[in-house]
């Protein structure tokens, strides 16, 4: 029992040398553009690796709550890296992460590395992106479009799914917030490179109701590859 109890506060004492450590090099960062901030990642990524998921979510939650520039980024990518650690996400971690939001960069980076990819193996259902997409904020409406984008992209290990694409994408069909329009028009593009011809149906179906960007962007992807024409 006592070496368990020495154990344990061998434990505590590295997470918070770690998390403290981690802010530290965050802020003495000289360049907190997106390449230094993932080299940074990186690094600790590694001194990590064989640490416990838990060990590793409680460093990437406490990191996610500094107001530190890049640490909600820091903080994702060490879960997203980490298979015990994301594995072990729970609904209720990824709301908590999500909470904070306001921002288009932080929220399709969140939505693509934690929400979507979490949605996608099951530990977010269809209904909690949806409460997202009912929500009066608009990030969390964005962030729910923007889920989808895992569930579609190769490059993020999707496969395509139309049925639950397009279950999002009509509950904000509707929404003419800036913000929303482009993260929808992001969300049917991203499907069209998978099933074109379940978007082509869409438009077709759902014209009328659809933003004219969403259009326009959508028909050029679906009739080049390109998001905007070349002139």
């Amino acid at each position: 029992m006592v070496q368990q109890r020495t154990i344990g506060r061998a434990a505590d004492y590295y997470r918070a040398e770690t998390i403290a450590e981690l802010i530290a090099a965050l802020i003495g960062l000289a360049d907190r553009s997106t390449p230094s901030v993932r080299r940074l990642r990186r690094e600790y990524s590694r001194r990590l690796k064989q640490m416990s998921g838990e060990f590793v979510r409680a460093v990437a939650f406490a990191i996610a709550e500094a107001a530190v520039a890049g640490a909600l980024h820091v903080a994702c990518e060490l879960i997203a890296s980490h298979r015990q650690a994301f594995a072990g996400l729970k609904r209720k971690d990824i709301q908590r992460l999500a909470a904070g939001l306001a921002d288009w960069g932080s929220v399709d980076f969140f939505g693509a590395t934690i929400a979507g990819q979490a949605w996608r193996r099951g530990i977010l259902s269809d209904a909690n992106i949806l409460a997202w997409a009912r929500s009066k904020d608009r990030w969390k409406r964005r962030l729910a479009l923007v889920a989808t984008i895992p569930l579609n992209s190769l490059a993020r290990g999707g496969t395509g799914d139309v049925q639950r694409t397009l279950q999002v994408v009509r509950a904000l069909i509707d929404d003419r917030d800036d913000m929303v329009v482009k993260a929808l028009s992001w969300a049917l593009r991203e499907l069209a490179k998978r099933h074109p011809k379940a978007v082509t149906a869409f438009l077709q179906e759902f014209g009328e109701r659809l933003a004219a960007r969403v259009i326009r962007e959508v028909q050029n992807k679906l009739a080049t590859g390109l998001k905007n024409s070349r002139r």
